[in-house]
């Protein structure tokens, strides 16, 4: 599983960021008609509108991807120590890239599994996972990882495919994104994500757009 999800993000580096950006006429009319016209930039936009600019503290933004939802936000956030983790190194080269372009000194970014995180308890004030948790392979070990080095007061941001909530992009998470190794299930509804948070965090905002949820949740 681990060496399909590396290949498959090999292969989409360099479609990826028109993919899921709709830069180019194929992918809006993918979102349309798969993923319930779901504008992925707004939803990115309304969940980094989470984090203070000001931030004078420590980010971990997993999986990173190609950072490029996540650049321009990061340039204003000149104050904060950002760690940038990611499972394919693939992704991992163009957002460096992307960093050095855009001046960013202040983001660490490391190959690793967010199963597994080389960082201590209670490390980060803030986890932004965007587009992440319908791709890991153990969501349970991701959820504990995240919880773990999740600082208490601390928040948990993200964005992701939910299952039962578009019938078209159920069947396309399960044959053509999972063949491909861009998703792995099982994939969570959103009750069960509420059933995931409840007992650790107090959730501030979720919403649920086309096949896409998103949410805000403090660790108490």
């Amino acid at each position: 599983m681990a060496d399909k999800i590396k290949r498959s993000y090999r292969f989409s580096k360099s479609f990826y960021d028109d993919a899921i950006t709709q830069g180019k006429w194929w992918s809006r009319v993918y979102f349309k008609l798969l993923w319930g016209g779901v504008d992925d930039n707004e939803i990115a936009r309304r969940v980094l509108g989470w984090i203070p600019d000001h931030l004078n503290g420590k980010l971990l933004d997993v999986p990173v991807g190609t950072a490029v939802f996540t650049t321009e936000k990061y340039k204003r956030m000149k104050q904060a120590e950002i760690t940038c983790l990611d499972y394919s190194q693939d992704m991992l080269d163009r957002a460096e890239s992307r960093f050095r372009e855009a001046g960013i000194t202040h983001c660490r970014t490391l190959q690793g599994d967010v199963g597994s995180m080389p960082f201590g308890d209670n490390t980060f004030d803030y986890v932004l996972c965007m587009n992440g948790l319908h791709v890991f392979p153990d969501k349970d070990k991701a959820y504990a990882e995240i919880l773990r080095t999740l600082k208490p007061g601390g928040e948990l941001l993200a964005c992701f495919y939910v299952a039962g909530e578009q019938k078209v992009a159920d069947w396309l998470a399960k044959t053509v994104m999972t063949r491909m190794g861009w998703f792995t299930p099982p994939f969570d509804t959103a009750i069960d994500v509420r059933q995931r948070l409840e007992p650790s965090y107090d959730i501030l905002d979720l919403h649920v757009e086309g096949a896409m949820l998103y949410f805000r949740a403090k660790k108490r």
